[in-house]
């Protein structure tokens, strides 16, 4: 998704870091094609190593007091979690540390995908036309993903029992295995063939996240939807009670402070088919 530069000085800032580190990293970045992240927190853009291979080379800026957490290491951590996931995940080549005038900086280079994203949106706005094979590969990706240890935190249970009443107005459910959830998993984050990007926020949540978090993001093209339902039988079971109450809960949340109206009146019908289970 593309974001308009940030102010300025932010910019001038950003781009002689993006530069400083394409230097540092041996990469000859190309022109013509840079991406900003929300209020020019990122920069990302296409490059090549010496030897010509394309790389994508990502520059990240926070507080010095702030680069830190879940969100500061998520790429650095996925990677030594699951490496390229059989060539589904983008892997992560190097990692380039900076600070400067109490701003830190970091980039990470890694394998560049230059097949494009399948929305331009997180919310789909057209039905998916993808075959038989990529939503086996999905499915056996977040099988794999599911299955590693961490210590990281995407979901937490003071969070469930706080909001989940509020917008679902239903007690949280009882969570019955918490499973490591890659914790974003929306259109604007996938590729076909498979690629599954932004690895920021990964961790721990109700089983079923995922699946959840993508069929949310679905709920404006029925058929689609319904093949993430048949994709992951965890919807609509028991199992996935808590997650898809989670998923429901986070979404009505953004609509309340003004964010995927888009999606309102489906997840207002979600959460009421979620108070009769």
């Amino acid at each position: 998704m593309y974001s308009p530069p940030p102010d300025p000085g932010t910019e001038q800032r950003m781009r002689a870091h993006h530069a400083h580190t394409a230097k540092a990293l041996d990469v000859q970045v190309e022109p013509g094609a840079e991406f900003w992240g929300w209020a020019g927190r990122t920069l990302g853009a296409p490059a090549r190593t010496a030897t010509g291979v394309p790389v994508w080379l990502r520059l990240v800026s926070a507080p010095e007091d702030k680069a830190s957490g879940k969100l500061w290491d998520g790429a650095l951590d996925a990677q030594r979690a699951f490496g390229d996931l059989d060539g589904h995940r983008p892997a992560l080549l190097a990692v380039h540390d900076a600070v400067d005038d109490g701003i830190a900086y970091r980039a990470e280079l890694s394998v560049r995908v230059d097949d494009p994203v399948l929305s331009d949106d997180p919310v789909l706005q057209h039905e998916a036309q993808l075959p038989d094979s990529w939503w086996n590969d999905i499915a056996g990706t977040l099988e794999k993903v599911a299955a590693v240890d961490t210590g990281r935190v995407a979901v937490r249970q003071q969070y469930m029992e706080r909001a989940i009443p509020e917008f679902v107005g239903i007690p949280a459910p009882a969570v019955s295995c918490w499973t490591t959830a890659h914790a974003d998993v929306h259109w604007a984050n996938l590729t076909e063939p498979l690629r599954l990007l932004d690895w920021e926020g990964w961790g721990m949540a109700p089983e079923g996240f995922d699946a959840a978090t993508l069929y949310a993001y679905s709920l404006l093209q029925p058929d689609t939807a319904a093949r993430v339902r048949v994709t992951f039988p965890v919807l609509g079971s028991p199992a996935g009670l808590a997650a898809e109450a989670t998923v429901c809960t986070q979404l009505l949340q953004t609509v309340a402070r003004g964010d995927n109206l888009i999606l309102e009146g489906p997840l207002r019908n979600w959460a009421e088919e979620l108070r009769r289970r």
